[in-house]
């Protein structure tokens, strides 16, 4: 079954509830989540590929901007070359396998940066990084609310308005860690201490957006290392991030 169509088929159910208590007053909303927009920026890494330190670091000070999401997706293509990364996921390479379809490009790579999923760049040339980052801020998004009652997170995106047009779109929840710092033994970094950001553990599919409004429900995921919890819009189309969101670490 191929990506784009598995998201299709892995509908989440309860969008009703999550409306009713979110209409009842029952969750509070996230501070910030509705009014902040934000761009996406995913640095595909592996902890065995020796140009990845410096787009690690750079991912590192990204993710301390307030207008910026910054994710670390570790693959596990690298994991043969003596030393197999602690975060690296099949799942995680076949992700940026769909970019290369999506950027129609000959071949993946690491350190591969994709902002908001519509550009894609070496991500240790921060110049091109950044241009491509100011570009992605003037793309039309879609609201996302994001609201907590205990451990269970309330979804909302608005329905496409603002230069959005409806488009079947996957949601996301998306779990990361703030702050590894791993002491790598062999390999190509062999005796290097590399420290990642936001790093990714899974994504779930909550559902898909189709140019309508959306509700869903979902637990909040387990906190590891001061983990943050985001929702990403994700055209099946062309990758493109219409829409996101995330928790602060504890909110």
């Amino acid at each position: 079954m191929g990506y784009r169509s598995g998201m299709k088929r892995r509908i989440a159910i309860g969008a009703g509830l999550a409306a009713a208590l979110l209409g009842a007053g029952l969750f509070a909303p996230a501070a910030g989540a509705a009014e902040r927009r934000l761009t996406v920026v995913v640095l595909f890494t592996s902890q065995g590929c020796s140009s990845c330190p410096p787009a690690d670091e750079y991912l590192g000070e990204l993710a301390g901007r307030n207008d910026v999401l910054a994710l670390s997706v570790h693959v596990d293509y690298w994991d043969y070359v003596g030393w197999k990364d602690p975060f690296a996921k099949s799942a995680h390479t076949e992700r940026q396998r769909q970019y290369q379809s999506f950027f129609n490009i000959r071949y993946i790579y690491t350190p591969q940066m994709v902002i908001q999923g519509a550009s894609q760049v070496i991500g240790s040339k921060r110049e091109d990084v950044a241009a491509k980052i100011a570009d992605a801020a003037r793309l039309p998004q879609l609201p996302v609310t994001l609201a907590r009652a205990g451990d269970t997170l309330a979804v909302r995106v608005a329905p496409a308005a603002d230069g959005i047009a409806a488009a079947d779109s996957a949601v996301w929840l998306v779990a990361f860690d703030d702050r590894h710092e791993t002491r790598v033994k062999r390999g190509e970094n062999g005796g290097r201490t590399i420290v990642n950001r936001n790093v990714v553990r899974r994504f779930d599919l909550l559902g898909t957006w189709n140019g309508g409004a959306f509700a869903a429900e979902a637990k909040v995921p387990p906190a590891e290392a001061g983990g943050g919890t985001a929702v990403l819009v994700q055209s099946l189309g062309t990758g493109r991030i219409l829409g996101a969101a995330r928790l602060a670490p504890g909110g």
